[in-house]
């Protein structure tokens, strides 16, 4: 019966939709197009039948784009792409304790995970102890909770940080996240110019979109030179900030504004950090970045080439660098979470199918699937090894990765990397004219062009002219039977317990003398990062750090848009 509802349900839907246009009779009849406008998620217009004319007219040129791992690298920054090395499978994770994200660690590198993704939980992420008042019902919640260096320790027990790259999202604690894996990887006899890794450091986007920033613009700034400038002496393969356009993307924005907001967003770290006398190729070789990839399957690929020529051009016209590796627009890719429904959650592999083979043709050098359960709640053993393995599946079965830009030369994809190009450039002078990333933030014009691009999106699901399946279209009655992961209830008040052995197994008089020393130095030119280790290294937790700076630095409330 249920089929039978269904059945007559989309005969309805066809008779109420489809038209017949006179105009187009080739025969009897034609029937008409399934909407009157035709467009990418951006707004982009589609024309029915891409022609070499149509991709001339948008000033694309397929005969002039030289090939990957050439300037401006719209094919690729490297010449024969996956044929040498598959980007790296980079799964986020992280959860309840060290000890339970360390075991999830291990599981994914068996099973053939090549890189980690460190998911912080919520006070971590905004500098707050587990024991602190306002962690209270957070802690391990959204990631892992890490208070302190033996913390740290545990998150990283049995893993060879010589051999495996690390990446942690992680913003305005950064500088002490790195400290502590720097002490972590010495520990394990590894010197800090061996670690390989990024941490995202990326302030603006959280002021944007985001919303885990302390400290107000200028001091964030320098934290952020400061570790550009420690790392490019003693960390020096370690990626010093992730230009992240992901959280932009999942805040309501376009493929377009993602492009235009995360470039200005870089072209205003590069700023700062020349700005402290630092040489353009001491750091710029360290920048990497990270993009969202959506549902729309050629807009999200052709994102990708654009970007890549556009951070090319931008670097030389701007900056005249001299390593080729400063203009050279590395990035990592996590599919859309914000794409992924509730209803019907197995139809989220599907998505994360189209999304990840969209990246690849993009020529991502990291992803992350994201488990077709996270509308739900944190991954489980099973969607985490079938979100890796849909990675792996592309890479080994599709043959999209035997191909140097497999969409290369297409009409449309050509004609679309040309006009989000010229539309992103576009958005970035308009950024310029008012003064920069920083200047545009603090009048609150990116959050509002994120909030009306969200707010259309919304419109066209509720009025039924973007259909989401399971939610507006192919909508069924569901008892879900699916248990999310559950956090153990436990868990906070154990982190309390540790966080109180360790501080009474400290020498308090000299963890406290060390946390005076980073107040002062706060109001200093002095390089922060030496003074954090030393204080880690003296038993003081990441709150405690976070608070000594906060003392100079006071702490700031963005502007919402509205």
């Amino acid at each position: 019966m249920m089929t039978v509802r269904i059945l007559n349900h989309a005969i309805k839907a066809v008779a109420v939709h489809s038209s017949v246009d006179e105009s187009r009779t080739t025969g009897l009849f034609m029937a008409g197009t399934r909407r009157e406008n035709w467009e990418t998620l951006s707004g982009i217009d589609l024309p029915m039948n891409p022609d070499e004319k149509t991709m001339i007219n948008s000033g694309a040129n397929p005969s002039t784009i030289p090939n990957a791992g050439t300037p401006p690298y719209t094919r690729g920054i490297h010449s024969s792409m996956y044929r040498s090395k598959l980007w790296t499978m980079r799964q986020y994770a992280g959860f309840s304790s060290a000890k339970e994200t360390n075991e999830r660690f291990k599981l994914l590198l068996e099973r053939g995970q090549k890189g980690l993704s460190v998911a912080f939980d919520l006070p971590t992420q905004l500098g707050l102890d587990a024991d602190d008042e306002l962690s209270l019902g957070e802690v391990g919640k959204v990631g892992v909770s890490i208070s302190t260096l033996d913390d740290m320790r545990e998150l990283l027990e049995g893993i060879p940080l010589d051999q495996v790259s690390t990446s942690m999202t992680i913003n305005a604690p950064a500088m002490i996240l790195l400290a502590m894996y720097v002490i972590v990887a010495e520990e394990q006899g590894v010197a800090s110019n061996q670690i390989r890794g990024t941490i995202q450091n990326d302030i603006l986007k959280e002021y944007i979109a985001r919303g885990t920033y302390v400290f107000p613009p200028k001091q964030s700034m320098r934290l952020i030179t400061d570790i550009f400038s420690y790392c490019s002496e003693n960390i020096p393969n370690w990626n010093t900030i992730s230009i992240s356009g992901y959280h932009i993307r999942e805040a309501g924005c376009t493929a377009v504004q993602e492009v235009a907001f995360t470039i200005s967003n870089a072209l205003e770290y590069v700023d700062a950090a020349l700005s402290t006398g630092l040489d353009i190729d001491s750091f710029a070789p360290r920048l990497s970045f990270f993009f969202n990839c959506h549902n729309d399957f050629f807009e999200e690929a052709s994102k990708f080439r654009a970007a890549r020529k556009l951070w090319y051009d931008l670097m030389n016209q701007r900056y005249s660098p001299k390593n080729p590796k400063s203009s050279k627009l590395r990035f990592h890719t996590q599919v859309a979470g914000v794409s992924l429904t509730a209803q019907q959650p197995l139809n989220n592999i599907s998505r994360v199918t189209i999304q990840a083979l969209a990246a690849i043709c993009g020529g991502t050098q990291s992803l992350h699937t994201n488990s077709y359960d996270e509308a739900i709640g944190l991954p489980t053993e099973e969607s985490a090894t079938i979100a890796l393995r849909t990675q792996q599946i592309i890479a080994e079965e599709s043959g999209v990765a035997d191909v140097v830009d497999p969409l290369g030369g297409s009409y449309h994809v050509e004609t679309l990397t040309q006009q989000i190009y010229d539309m992103s450039m576009s958005q970035i002078e308009t950024i310029e004219k008012m003064g920069g990333a920083m200047s545009a933030i603090e009048e609150g014009w990116q959050q509002r062009e994120i909030h009306n691009s969200a707010f259309k999106h919304l419109k066209e699901v509720e009025n039924n002219s973007r259909k989401i399946i399971g939610v507006n279209h192919g909508v069924m009655e569901e008892n879900i039977q699916h248990k999310p992961m559950a956090i153990n209830p436990e868990l906070e008040k154990s982190q309390h317990m540790k966080l109180k052995t360790w501080r009474m197994q400290r020498d308090n008089d000299v963890a406290l003398a060390s946390l005076d020393e980073i107040t002062k130095a706060c109001n200093s030119d002095s390089n922060l990062f030496p003074l954090v280790i030393d204080s880690l290294r003296k038993g003081c937790t990441l709150g405690e750090i976070m608070t000594a700076m906060k003392e100079e630095f006071g702490t700031w409330m963005a502007p919402s848009g509205f």
